[in-house]
């Protein structure tokens, strides 16, 4: 692929807009964090001396030393945050990882005015005062940010604080990423086109996203087309093309340039980079969910299957008399699938076949059973195993796998070993997940979906995984289940 020399075009109307959205989304940050300063120390102020909790000491107090205070600390803590990246674009509308900057930073801010308070003479904050507006400003810091970022995720669905993209390489690389980017609609990228030096100008590769260009003129279109950012396919370059382009994309300062891996397939999981000797390394994590999207999902799994459980006692020693009335055989069945880790274990199921059903199959049957995994008018079926399949009642017993930390409430489907090879490439992916009770694949269609529909939806879960997707799914789950669309 050769890559040619540009020169940095003027800024056109719309980069002026984005640009100023940019400006105008800054803005906002800083007024949210001063409202937020201000009212978490007025806040702590008011609980600390004026109201008549036992827990703290009267004391004398000093209004204007405290004025004082809160108005030197205002200005330090906006100069913590942006110390801390939280106006660099690269750190904002980024979840977890935004809040947790918030937290150190006015962690750092307390900690400062300790050592203040300990150097100078005189200078002495009541303890409660200070652990209240520690506290106050995390809980409204962290509330603001995620307000703000929902204001602008409305406004990327209107055009508005969303980045032009270039693509340059439109080979499965390059299509998986703007498959992934364009799934993410939260993600503020306007992909306008690729550029290749081996498809067609003006075709298709992906339905919307037309090939603009050869390499060749890949500094034409960054103008022509307004360009913000710039992501390259790493695998469809040789090295000395790639810096090549790095050359010809200095003389756009105002564009950013992104270096996708190579490792798509495997990235998808997270990655976290370390540097040995100054040389840096990708290392790939073991687990797709981490940080405080993990706690939230494993105080969700213990919390529902632990109540949903105990209420589900009477119901399950009913449904234990009804199936042992129906045919002979045990009331659970325990399937061996595989879990994160590829872990094997039992999944454990309210029996809905009879125990020798596979008798009862014709050889049409058996070859449906083997190449789709499910039979619409399956034979084996029991009377109360169709119902209990119908609304996917024969599924509850995974609570109790849920509990033994095997499966989660919301996750992929669970799969046999012999599955696993249909997820191909995407293998790696889903064994950083566990399992789960219900998933995206519940409420888009169950057993209607075909194995690739499957590993589409699983795998746009585990690479967009977060807290709020899963209590969306878990919300959709309920009529999907009253329905019993696509359940046999």
């Amino acid at each position: 692929m050769a890559i040619s020399k540009g020169i940095a075009a003027h800024a056109k109307p719309g980069h002026i807009v984005r640009r100023a959205d940019r400006w105008l989304l800054n803005g906002v940050l800083v007024i949210n964090d001063t409202l937020a300063v201000l009212i978490s120390f007025a806040i702590a102020y008011a609980v600390r001396f004026w109201s008549d909790l036992p827990i703290f000491e009267e004391g004398w107090v000093n209004p204007d030393f405290y004025a004082m205070v809160v108005l030197a600390m205002t200005p330090v803590y906006l100069g913590l945050f942006a110390a801390y990246g939280l106006y660099n674009p690269v750190n904002l509308l980024g979840g977890a990882t935004e809040y947790a900057r918030m937290f150190n930073a006015v962690t750092t801010g307390v900690l400062l005015v300790i050592i203040v308070s300990f150097l100078v003479p005189n200078f002495i904050v009541a303890r409660g005062f200070l652990i209240l507006s520690w506290g106050l400003l995390v809980i409204f810091g962290i509330t603001g940010r995620f307000a703000v970022r929902r204001f602008v995720y409305a406004q990327r669905q209107a055009g508005r604080f969303v980045n032009h993209t270039l693509i340059i390489g439109a080979n499965p690389e390059g299509l998986a990423i703007v498959e992934q980017l364009r799934s993410a609609k939260t993600c503020g990228m306007r992909i306008v086109g690729f550029v290749d030096d081996y498809l067609p100008v003006g075709s298709e590769p992906i339905p919307g996203v037309p090939v603009l260009s050869a390499s060749t003129a890949f500094a034409e279109q960054i103008r022509q087309h307004d360009i913000d950012t710039v992501i390259v396919a790493n695998t469809a370059m040789m090295r000395e093309q790639l810096l090549s382009l790095y050359s010809t994309l200095d003389t756009f300062q105002d564009v950013e340039v992104r270096l996708a891996s190579g490792l798509f397939e495997l990235l998808t999981t997270g990655v976290r980079v370390r540097e040995e000797g100054f040389v840096p390394l990708l290392v790939l994590n073991k687990t797709r969910i981490t940080g405080v999207h993990l706690i939230a999902k494993t105080i969700l799994d213990y919390t529902l299957a632990a109540t949903a459980v105990i209420f589900l006692i009477p119901f399950f020693l009913v449904v234990a008399y009804l199936i042992k009335r129906d045919s002979p055989g045990p009331v659970i069945y325990r399937r061996r699938v595989v879990g994160q880790g590829r872990r094997e274990f039992d999944a454990l199921k309210l029996r809905t076949m009879h125990i020798d059903g596979d008798r009862l199959l014709t050889p049409e049957q058996k070859r449906e059973l083997e190449e789709h995994g499910k039979l619409k008018d399956d034979p084996r079926v029991t009377r109360i195993g169709a119902f209990l399949r119908k609304y996917s009642l024969d599924e509850l017993p995974q609570l109790f796998n849920v509990l033994r930390g095997e499966m989660s409430l919301i996750g992929p489907r669970m799969i046999t070993r012999q599955e696993l090879e249909k997820f191909g490439k995407w293998q790696h992916n889903l064994s950083t997940v566990k399992p789960g009770l219900t998933g995206l694949w519940q409420v888009s269609g169950r057993s209607d979906l075909s194995y690739e529909d499957r590993v589409r939806l699983d795998m746009h879960y585990i690479r967009n995984h977060t807290i709020w997707l899963d209590l969306q799914i878990l919300f959709q789950t309920i009529p999907a289940i009253l329905t019993g669309r696509g359940a046999y």
